[in-house]
């Protein structure tokens, strides 16, 4: 790893930035054009931000090579019901990996994933979670995640 990569984690000063990254995860996950309106979700991003970084329910991460901005990852925390598997009911859930395109294969989304998921256990989470991409998928393999077979998911058109 090239050891002038800078892992920052980001605190309320890096707003804006994170909330940019977001909609450009967003708009290359979902293959959405420049044009595709986003404003609803960006203000609901900055407010989620503001209130889940303060409160230290999400917790993320920046990559800069000297002062570009190249990679994000980010962690967030909630509470289920305890269960005999999970006593504390608490789960991590990584989302909105990022790295610039220039950047990858260089061990960034690598090392930021090693950040998020030692935040997790050093908050005694022990159920972590992610959505995999297609891109992703290698990297999440490679780090240990397995598919999971027990979860299902009402979709959005039976609500």
């Amino acid at each position: 790893m090239n050891m002038e990569f800078v892992y920052k984690r980001a605190g309320l000063e890096d707003i804006e930035l994170l909330v940019k990254t977001r909609i450009e995860v967003l708009r290359a996950a979902n293959g959405l054009s420049d044009d595709t309106e986003m404003q609803r979700v960006e203000q609901q991003s900055r407010e989620y931000y503001e209130e889940c970084l303060q409160a230290e329910t999400h917790i993320a991460y920046l990559v800069f090579d000297r002062e570009r901005f190249i990679g994000a990852g980010g962690v967030s925390f909630f509470r289920v019901m305890p269960t005999y598997h999970n006593p504390t009911g608490w789960k991590a859930y990584i989302m909105n990996m990022y790295t610039n395109p220039n950047y990858r294969r260089k061990g960034i989304a690598y090392h930021t994933l090693e950040l998020l998921i030692e935040e997790a256990k050093s908050k005694g989470v022990r159920h972590i979670s992610l959505e995999a991409t297609y891109m992703g998928r290698f990297l999440y393999e490679r780090y240990g995640f397995v598919s999971m077979k027990d979860e299902m998911e009402l979709p959005e058109d039976r609500l």
